[in-house]
């Protein structure tokens, strides 16, 4: 089978998911329902016609302006369309087409929401954090090898554990970091988030995240510094 014939549906459906991915971003910020009312434009509220809402293409087509007001549709639109077809495609090449893959691909969906609600607003939605934390148990039970085991009970339990893992390893360095720095250094949203990634990945896992996530946040920690005179990262 030609290898077009996997990849150019993957790429279409995942910009496709990206493009629901927007929808969330700018409501669940913003509190707003993810539902109703349908697509429309944040400016003028003109509802978007189908073919004014096709991944990417539309963006370009319009060339980045809404077709009723003119306003400049944000550049986050067709760049989160892009990531999550990149996703689709790395967690299939990784995963290949299983069960296991539907959940890694869904898990980096959720963060993908989180990273770029967390660039604007510097907040963490519980929606994706809390209820993410639920639903990971429940995969754990439902594809029990996601934490390397055929028992859904024994996978549920690793589950727990990683969610204790994950948020606890957190929530302990926080408590020394304000002890330190004499002010709160750890938001209760990161605590939730790494909670809710132990859920899916497990302890093991989750405990590499910790250790590695600093290192990948050193560089654009340092330019916010630098920039911004701000220790927010």
């Amino acid at each position: 089978t030609p290898l077009w014939i996997v990849w150019v549906p993957l790429v279409v459906f995942g910009s496709m998911v990206g493009s629901f991915l927007n929808v969330c971003i700018y409501r669940l910020a913003r509190e707003q329902s993810i539902v109703f009312p349908g697509s429309h434009c944040p400016f003028c509220r003109h509802p978007i016609v189908w073919f004014d809402n096709i991944p990417v293409l539309s963006f370009l087509l319009l060339r980045g302006r809404c077709r009723y007001c003119r306003r400049t549709i944000h550049w986050r639109y067709p760049v989160v369309e892009l990531v999550t077809a990149a996703s689709a495609v790395a967690v299939a090449v990784r995963f290949g087409l299983a069960a296991e893959a539907a959940v890694y691909f869904a898990f980096v969906c959720a963060l993908i929401v989180v990273s770029f609600i967390d660039l604007e607003f510097q907040i963490i939605p519980d929606e994706i954090s809390l209820g993410g934390l639920v639903v990971g148990i429940l995969l754990c039970a439902a594809v029990p090898s996601l934490q390397g085991t055929p028992s859904r009970w024994l996978a549920m339990g690793q589950s727990v554990i990683g969610v204790l893992v994950g948020g606890g390893v957190l929530y302990l360095t926080g408590l020394l970091g304000d002890f330190i720095f004499r002010k709160e250094s750890m938001g209760g949203g990161d605590i939730k988030l790494l909670a809710m990634a132990g859920s899916i990945l497990g302890w093991k896992l989750v405990l590499l995240t910790f250790f590695i996530a600093p290192i990948f946040a050193l560089i654009p920690g340092l330019l916010v510094l630098l920039l911004k005179r701000s220790h927010i990262i």
